[in-house]
């Protein structure tokens, strides 16, 4: 069924992928809510002049914003990922991490609520079909050791001030289920990782610094694991949940690709003296070089993604090889591409 989909950071890495995919395979029109912070970029979306998508900057924060958007654009469904992300910053300044992960998501949370419902467990007629699609992290079940898998039923133990502001987060939607019957679905992702992630992140930063000639920074002895999940595998998954997926649960959902952070480093360095040779033709793995770990530093992410591919029949289409060649080629375009239009 198309429907009028609130998109909350849809300028954002994992939002304009999303947004990209929906407008190629659906006719629901796209409100994309995005306040423009450093990490977004309107170019990341292909089509922004398409007649079912509409930009509107603002702050998930602002409630009045927010309920003119439900208001004007007859929303019936909320996909929402605006969040503040990156774990460093999130140590240096929590404060924007507590508004905008836990402020905001009460925000939209209760507008939905407000334009959906009459009352609680009741919702109006005109929005009987109304979802509410939450997108969260792993790093809310905190850190594994050698073995294991976080599952839906997992406890949460978030160990940064980032993954603390998600996991309230995720706690208001489940209180927004049990309390008023919102009809919220939750989805918990590993690591993402393709085209148009902001170029802070890991794999961005790896592939950048190589090409330009500079010190590769690993985190402690990269022997940090993570489960990697190429960005329209998630995307594929986040929609599925959204159309087909039980309101009140929560789905996991992970790319079955445990890498280590150095192996990360290298593979990528690897493939760059493949397609992309350095002009003194030594490898881009002597650029890898150790620095301080961060402080709390999870050890190991990994999800298992049975629910979520039994109930709903979702698979996981890249693996790591696959996924990380396709995402090497379009950052280098990218870079190079900058460099030229920089000269």
């Amino acid at each position: 069924m198309n429907k009028n989909i609130l998109i909350t950071g849809g300028a954002g890495f994992i939002g304009s992928n999303y947004i990209n995919y929906v407008l190629k395979n659906s006719e629901s029109k796209l409100i994309n809510l995005d306040k423009l912070t450093y990490a977004a970029d309107l170019s990341n979306i292909e089509t922004p002049f398409n007649e079912n998508y509409t930009f509107i900057e603002g702050d998930i924060c602002d409630q009045q914003i927010v309920e003119k958007i439900f208001e004007e654009h007859k929303i019936d469904a909320v996909v929402h990922f605006a969040a503040e992300s990156h774990v460093d910053n999130s140590i240096s300044g929590p404060k924007a991490f507590i508004d905008t992960n836990i402020v905001g998501t009460f925000n939209i949370l209760n507008t939905a609520y407000k334009t959906w419902m009459k009352e609680p467990n009741q919702l109006n007629s005109e929005f009987d079909h109304a979802r509410f699609l939450h997108v969260s992290t792993d790093e809310v079940y905190g850190t594994l050791g050698e073995t294991g898998l976080f599952t839906e039923d997992t406890p949460y133990a978030p160990n940064s001030p980032y993954s603390a502001s998600k996991a309230s987060s995720d706690m208001l939607v489940r209180s927004y289920f049990h309390t008023y019957g919102l009809p919220v679905v939750t989805t918990n992702c590993s690591n993402n990782y393709g085209p148009r992630q902001h170029n802070e992140k890991l794999i961005p930063t790896i592939i950048r610094k190589a090409i330009n000639e500079e010190n590769i920074p690993i985190y402690g002895d990269g022997k940090n694991i993570r489960d990697w999940l190429y960005v329209l595998d998630h995307c594929k998954g986040i929609d599925l949940a959204l159309q087909t997926g039980k309101v009140g649960e929560t789905y996991n959902i992970g790319g079955k690709n445990e890498r280590e952070n150095i192996y990360i480093a290298t593979s990528i360095c690897e493939i760059l003296d493949s397609i992309s040779p350095r002009a003194n033709s030594k490898s881009y793995k002597d650029l890898i070089t150790f620095v301080t770990d961060r402080p709390g530093h999870d050890y190991r992410y990994a999800i298992d993604a049975t629910k979520i591919e039994n109930q709903l029949g979702w698979s996981a289409e890249e693996n790591f090889e696959s996924g990380i060649l396709k995402t090497i080629k379009w950052y280098l375009n990218k870079y190079i591409e900058e460099k030229s239009e920089n000269r």
